[in-house]
């Protein structure tokens, strides 16, 4: 059997998982909320002090645990309550939106849908993560199912079938991009028709506010950053990177970057650093773009292409990377960690310690004042320290065991993004979301 199909790359790409979007960080009942994919500021930046340096043991103990079904969904948190989705089988095929105490993990409410998985590569759940603003929890499962809840009691305040709306052209591993909330605005990325690869609604009532482009859908979520003054939705669709107005659709920019492999297969969020852009995907390589500041536009800065053996630059599948002014730190196809040269995107070192080699093997990196935690896919938890000089691990502990309903491969993986709220880290499996206190213990 030909050994890419025998791997079936295509089966993973659902990780695409890790997705949502919100405004400045929320101070929560006992530190800083983590409302949306990546954090409040959708930069996988963990702000929170008083951390602890090392860990106590080779298990982290875990505060509680409750049961869940399958899902990509990273878990996101808000005013006290952790939000997740998954998905059932039996006795029929059911998205579910998910609340719980973040205190206790008790279920404060639940609420579930027909969902039909017809066409979805790796039905496993829902990929893109709960996107919780101003009361409102906005959901979008992997068919295209959008729903704007009470995120207090769970209440249905509108909702969309966007697939029955707007014809989506189904990406193979379904929609994972999270909806991001901005202005009065919550935009998502749906590979509609026509001409609406990306739409908004108004956030409280649900109507259409526009819709844009012709472009097919990727995995990628859209940030939005400051630019020349205003504040520009950036976006990665399957054919070029763009910037938009987020409350009006209006194009901005454009930088023509097609998906380059067999597959659409970008899910890296666009990674902003002051007046840059980096990109980076499996098939494409790795691209920084500067940003012009006296007037809406992008220019090069580098590209590095990808290759047959991958050895060069950064081809990432799932992770976003963190960037600095003078290094690129992030996980290569195969779970190298690499540091790239910012300037330059030439390789600065690899380190192969953090996750075991294996195709599409990923670790979440979320730096924490001077420090960096990982996550990998094997459910560990790592302290470290990035710098040009090299990788040094203070610490490693298990958090999470692997399932296979993520990856049915290696003894399965932990894909899901973690969410870091109130000093403690939140994450899940296929079959359990759990928490665990992180912060430094006193006296």
């Amino acid at each position: 059997m030909n050994s890419v199909r025998a791997l079936r790359f295509a089966e993973i790409l659902p990780l695409l998982l890790l997705s949502g979007s919100t405004a400045l960080a929320a101070a929560g009942p006992q530190g800083q909320d983590w409302p949306q994919w990546r954090g409040a500021q959708r930069d996988g930046v963990w702000r929170e002090s008083g951390i602890i340096t090392k860990f106590d043991g080779p298990e982290i103990k875990i505060k509680w645990r409750v049961p869940v079904s399958n899902g990509y969904s990273g878990p996101t948190v808000a005013n006290g309550r952790v939000y997740l989705t998954d998905r059932v089988t039996e006795p029929a095929s059911k998205e579910r939106v998910l609340c719980f105490d973040w205190e206790t993990g008790r279920k404060l409410w639940s609420r579930e849908y027909d969902c039909d998985y017809h066409g979805v590569s790796v039905p496993d759940g829902p990929r893109a993560s709960v996107t919780v603003n101003d009361g409102r929890a906005y959901s979008l499962g992997a068919t295209g199912t959008l729903h704007c809840f009470d995120a207090a009691d769970g209440k249905v305040l509108w909702k969309h079938d966007l697939n029955a709306e707007y014809k989506i052209r189904m990406p193979d591993w379904g929609i994972a991009s999270a909806p991001l909330v901005e202005g009065n605005n919550v935009i998502v990325m749906i590979s509609g028709e026509p001409s609406a690869c990306l739409a908004a609604f108004d956030r409280e009532t649900g109507k259409e506010a526009w819709r844009a482009l012709p472009d097919r859908a990727t995995y990628s979520s859209p940030i939005v950053i400051d630019q020349a003054g205003k504040r520009v939705l950036v976006a990665w669709t399957a054919d070029r990177i763009v910037g938009l107005a987020p409350e009006s659709g209006q194009l901005y920019w454009e930088y023509p970057w097609k998906s380059a492999g067999p597959n659409i297969d970008p899910c890296v969020t666009p990674a902003w650093h002051k007046n840059e852009l980096f990109f980076t995907s499996v098939y494409g390589g790795a691209l920084m773009l500067g940003l012009k500041q006296d007037k809406m536009g992008v220019g090069k800065v580098w590209e590095k292409k990808s290759n047959s053996r991958l050895t060069e630059s950064l081809h990432t599948m799932f992770a976003t990377p963190i960037v600095t002014d003078a290094n690129i730190f992030g996980i290569n196809y195969f779970g190298e960690l690499r540091c790239l040269d910012a300037k330059t995107g030439a390789n600065v070192w690899e380190d192969k310690t953090v996750v075991p080699k294996g195709m599409w093997a990923s670790a979440h990196l979320i730096p924490n004042g001077d420090t960096t935690w990982i996550l990998n896919e094997k459910g560990q938890l790592i302290i470290a320290k990035l710098s040009p000089a090299g990788y040094t691990e203070i610490g490693r502990s298990q958090l999470i065991k692997p399932t296979t309903g993520q990856l049915n491969q290696r003894g399965g993986a932990v894909w899901s993004h973690p969410a870091f709220a109130y000093g403690h880290i939140f994450e899940r499996n296929d079959e359990e979301l759990i928490c665990a206190d992180l912060r430094e213990k006193k006296g």
